[in-house]
């Protein structure tokens, strides 16, 4: 009897331990397919990062003729055209990429327009640029809404820097879905300020608050911790972290590393750190 008690209790544990070690097992598996999930998350916020750097090397580009190196045109192509009308106001430069995609120097195909309105230089105190988007793709994912960004002028570190607010969508092209972006952020431009026309020496640091709404429909906020730096010479953030914070769940931490310009960046979920590769 003792013995048939004793096997009970063993099944039982065991049981109880096989089970246990499964919802570990499928906690830890769904942890990290979320983790992964943010790799788009990021595709659709530099979308609307880049919107910005690119409408001013455009600028930049044309009033110089783009009588600079090939080094410093870093997100052109031959095939990217770009016409200003000065006469109006405000202002309008168009960037046109064409109806087929156009592989440009950062190693992404773009095609559509990004219309750009302005009210004075980029440099300028005061001056309000709009961007808006006209069929535009970037690695044949639609990108639609706008950002407007303002130079507030030089802040108590002598930056200048920029108020930058973004609202939109990135549908995906294998038809993943629609990622939803609005975010309120600030751009403070840290190094490459006083060399004009040469891009591989811009740094700027992004704080700031954003909100998402995901494939699978949920949506979280999303706080700058620590400052995203962006080096023009890198594609991808190179250093900041994120803390991303859905409805009713723990805060999770999107960070981009500490320094190296690479595609790696880490997501912490319940405790648990998953590496992912960015795109």
């Amino acid at each position: 009897m003792k013995k048939v008690q004793f096997l009970i209790m063993f099944f039982a544990v065991a049981t109880l331990s096989f089970t246990f070690s499964s919802c570990k097992k499928e906690k830890a598996s769904a942890d990290e397919t979320e983790a992964n999930s943010y790799v788009k998350d990021v595709q659709v916020e530099v979308a609307f990062d880049e919107l910005g750097v690119i409408a001013d090397e455009a600028f930049s580009g044309v009033t110089s003729g783009f009588k600079s190196s090939e080094n410093e045109r870093f997100n052109f192509a031959a095939c990217a055209t770009v016409t200003i009308d000065t006469v109006s106001m405000p202002h309008v430069m168009t960037i046109d990429f064409g109806d087929e995609n156009c592989l440009c120097r950062d190693g992404k195909y773009r095609r559509g327009q990004i219309v750009v309105t302005f009210t004075g230089p980029y440099r300028e105190p005061g001056t309000v640029r709009t961007h808006t988007l006209n069929n535009y793709y970037v690695n044949n994912n639609h990108v639609q809404g706008n950002s407007v960004i303002t130079n507030m002028g030089f802040n108590e570190d002598e930056h200048i820097y920029f108020t930058l607010v973004a609202e939109g969508s990135v549908t995906f092209a294998e038809g993943e879905g629609t990622i939803s972006w609005e975010s309120d952020r600030v751009r403070t431009w840290i190094e490459g300020y006083a060399t004009i026309g040469v891009w591989t020496d811009d740094v700027y640091l992004i704080e700031g608050t954003a909100s998402t709404t995901h494939l699978n429909g949920n949506t979280t906020t999303r706080e700058i911790i620590l400052p995203l730096r962006r080096e023009l010479t890198c594609h991808h953030f190179v250093s900041g972290s994120v803390e991303i914070v859905p409805t009713n769940r723990p805060v999770r931490t999107l960070d981009f590393g500490d320094g190296n310009c690479d595609n790696i960046a880490t997501v912490t979920i319940n405790g648990n750190t998953y590496t992912i590769r960015l795109r």
